[in-house]
């Protein structure tokens, strides 16, 4: 397919021009008019540029882009060599951040809902990016923070008994803890999300919602996954999604 059929319809797809965020969602880097293969990742690292470039990948499809407001704007040492090889390369580079945090069946807390079964109810924080619902029955802190590890592969933080009892969650994937109070007023027992800050565990601890991060790569692999597997049951090109391990 061509280049600018794929980036109208992700745009569209994803309502990226909905979005105030932090980066430019879409097409970031121009690449070779035509798009035959796709490779998908959460952050558009050197690594993953290697990857692409070593899978012959007309286009890179990612979660984490490039030009984010508050780096530096110049194209020097590691900004340089990442550019530089898809410009070497002919790859195009597209990035939707929010936009795929937020999407209601391809999302990353969309998707995180499917793979840990909870039932979605509603949406809250800004531009709706948060989600609330429940689990397939009422659990326990230590249950959901064992669910999590083995649907993951993460040990997450938790911050709270992990006998308390768990009727209704809200989560946000990724750094959400700024959304913590947003998620107390849904009526959560426990807000699940990717980071957590100095000043959210005496929020958990103060307000008594409990708290599980359980790792902002590790809670952000899912949306464009499921949106790559989508871009290749609709338009047959081949899609693929390549880890890059991180920790975090």
């Amino acid at each position: 397919m061509q280049r600018e059929e794929l980036r109208s319809y992700l745009d569209a797809l994803l309502d990226a021009a909905r979005f105030r965020d932090y980066c430019p969602n879409g097409l970031q880097v121009e690449g070779r008019s035509e798009v035959r293969r796709l490779i998908c990742g959460v952050t558009a690292s050197q690594a993953l540029v290697d990857a692409a470039v070593e899978a012959r990948a007309d286009a890179l499809l990612v979660h984490h882009g490039w030009f984010w407001k508050s780096e530096d704007g110049r194209l020097t040492g590691f900004r340089k060599q990442r550019l530089a090889s898809l410009l070497a390369h002919d790859i195009s580079l597209f990035a939707y951040h929010l936009p795929l945090d937020a999407h209601p069946q391809l999302g990353n807390n969309a998707q995180l809902a499917v793979r840990l079964g909870w039932r979605i109810e509603g949406r809250f924080a800004e531009q709706e990016i948060g989600f609330f619902g429940v689990p397939p029955a009422p659990t326990f802190l230590g249950e959901l923070a064992a669910d999590l590890e083995r649907s993951l592969g993460r040990t997450p933080l938790m911050i709270g008994d992990p006998a308390r009892r768990v009727e209704r969650i809200a989560w946000c994937s990724g750094g959400a803890q700024s959304y913590f109070e947003a998620a107390l007023a849904t009526g959560a027992d426990v807000f699940v999300s990717g980071e957590i800050s100095e000043q959210t565990v005496h929020l958990a601890r103060e307000t008594g919602m409990a708290y599980l991060a359980a790792g902002h790569h590790a809670t952000e692999r899912y949306g464009v996954s499921a949106l790559a597997g989508h871009v290749q049951e609709r338009f047959g090109i081949e899609c693929s999604f390549i880890d890059i391990d991180n920790p975090v």
